[in-house]
């Protein structure tokens, strides 16, 4: 029997997995949910000996049940291959007294190929096993990361446009490079005169017009979406958690059964969610502590059990964590109260008046967070003591355990969730090990990371600063309609 989906926001209408992942957000606004989250059908101490691809297999089986056994190994075996520079595809690597889960070994370095790999397979057979003729317009917002791997992984893909909105001054150098040199004649990409979630909001609201969805359909395109709202993109993300574990066992650092921690630099909060469907699947979890920078309305959310957005939204070194409005956390609390009408209240509520109250009593997150000093702090001294370098998402994960860990006096193993290459954010990086390197051009502050990581610069950006610039559109944070009519119609 196949899992079910359904809203966040109404419990009454099912979806298959295959459903949900065409239609990206549910009609209501909600976000898809397993109707159950399923239990793990084996042992934990088989997970030794697998690979990335059969440990994909054997989980997303269990949630994207409507996918046939052929159909999943054609998409984990197209997305999980040569694209990434190591066959482990996600590293665990010991330093000091934690380890750190390497997710940027894909082709645009960040945590975000993990699942965009592995979408338009799955978005392509979702749309053949429903009927779909209309052609389908991946709509995006993107905090730096998301856009760029999802461009990649929809480039040139048949049936597919895609559509990629960010904040114009509030990606990384780097970030922003990757993004407007994408080739692809299915591509767009458009900065706007906002923050992310500006650009969030912007795009949720159209997936909300009816009129508008259904004056496109009439002219042969549908939207879906590559941020992980999408269950097709979230779901891949739980992988790599049971992944860590199990190089953890074959490494002789945990027996099976013993529980672990992992944190998680968050921002849209797909990433820490993953971790805990991972967790109420079986994974021995012990605590996902959820990382912060300065924009902290989910550490004071967790603190307090008030969301509150009416704050001063901060740029920071880790603009990929610059975000208020933290999508996911609409699916955690629907698990926390199980409850959609309550769910849709909340949401109400963050959209009317900006902020909402919750009894968050939860057994499963704690939270943590690290400004930019703090950061950067975090940065020298692990360079200093062991050599390793980290990008600046990863070290506001790494300055937040230590806290935890002097807070709770927990002393469970722990997993650095890391999100970026340190390349991605390399003059940020260099003006944390060296504040000589304070004002140097971002692109020749590559070649120095590089001799401090004694490394090449990844070929995914190297000589980026002399790609062609294919996509310049600049537009204000009302105009994403006016932008995808001209596009597509």
């Amino acid at each position: 029997m196949n899992l079910m989906f359904k809203s966040t926001r109404n419990e009454q209408n099912s979806v298959t997995a295959s459903q949900a992942i065409v239609k990206g957000i549910a009609d209501d606004g909600g976000l898809f949910i397993p109707e159950k989250i399923p239990k793990i059908d084996f042992k934990i101490e088989d997970i030794v000996d697998w690979g990335y691809q059969e440990l994909a297999y054997n989980v997303l089986k269990l949630i994207l049940s409507d996918f046939t056994k052929e159909e999943l190994e054609y998409c984990i075996n197209g997305a999980y291959d040569e694209k990434f520079d190591t066959n482990i595809i996600a590293p665990l690597k010991s330093v000091k007294d934690v380890f750190f889960l390497e997710l940027f070994h894909g082709k645009t370095l960040a945590f975000k190929d993990m699942a965009l790999s592995i979408l338009p397979y799955l978005l392509k057979i979702a749309a053949r096993k429903n009927g779909v003729d209309e052609e389908i317009v991946i709509l995006t917002a993107t905090s730096g990361d998301t856009g760029k791997a999802a461009l990649e992984g929809f480039a040139d893909v048949d049936g597919t446009k895609i559509i990629v909105f960010f904040p114009e001054d509030g990606v990384s150098p780097v970030q922003k490079r990757q993004m407007i040199t994408q080739k692809g004649k299915n591509t767009f990409v458009a900065g706007i005169k906002g923050n992310f979630d500006d650009a969030q909001t912007g795009v949720k609201k159209i997936f909300a017009d009816k009129s508008f969805s259904d004056e496109l359909k009439e002219k042969g395109y549908i939207f879906s979406s590559a941020n992980s709202i999408n269950i097709g993109r979230l779901a891949p993300q739980i992988v790599y958690y049971f992944y860590s574990y199990a190089q953890m066992l074959k490494s002789g650092n945990i027996k099976a059964g013993d529980k672990i921690n992992f944190t998680v630099p968050t921002g849209n909060f797909g990433n820490i969610l993953a971790g805990f469907y991972a967790e109420k699947m079986g994974l021995p979890i012990n605590r996902l502590v959820c990382a912060s920078n300065e924009n902290k309305v989910l550490y004071d959310f967790f603190k307090t059990g008030k969301y509150d957005v009416n704050r001063k939204f901060i740029v920071t070194v880790s603009p990929s964590m610059d975000i208020l409005i933290s999508s996911n956390l609409e699916r955690f609390l629907y698990h926390m109260c199980e409850d959609a009408g309550k769910t849709r209240q909340l949401m109400d509520s963050l959209n009317k008046n900006g902020n909402y109250k919750f009894d968050i009593e939860n057994e499963y997150i704690s939270a943590e967070y690290a400004d930019v000093s703090e950061t950067f702090k975090a940065i020298k001294n692990l360079y200093d003591e062991t050599g390793y370098i980290m990008d600046t998402h990863t070290a506001v994960a790494y300055a937040a355990y230590n806290k935890y860990k002097n807070n709770s006096n927990d002393d469970t193993k722990n997993v650095i969730v890391s999100t970026a290459s340190p390349f991605k954010f390399a003059k940020d990086v260099c003006f944390a090990l060296n504040d000589e390197y304070k004002d140097i051009d971002p692109f020749d502050a590559l070649k120095i990371l590089a001799k401090l990581n004694k490394s090449e610069v990844p070929a995914a950006i190297k000589n980026i600063d002399k790609r062609e610039i294919l996509h310049k559109d600049i537009i204000e944070k009302d105009g994403l309609k006016d932008f995808i009519i001209s596009r597509l119609v």
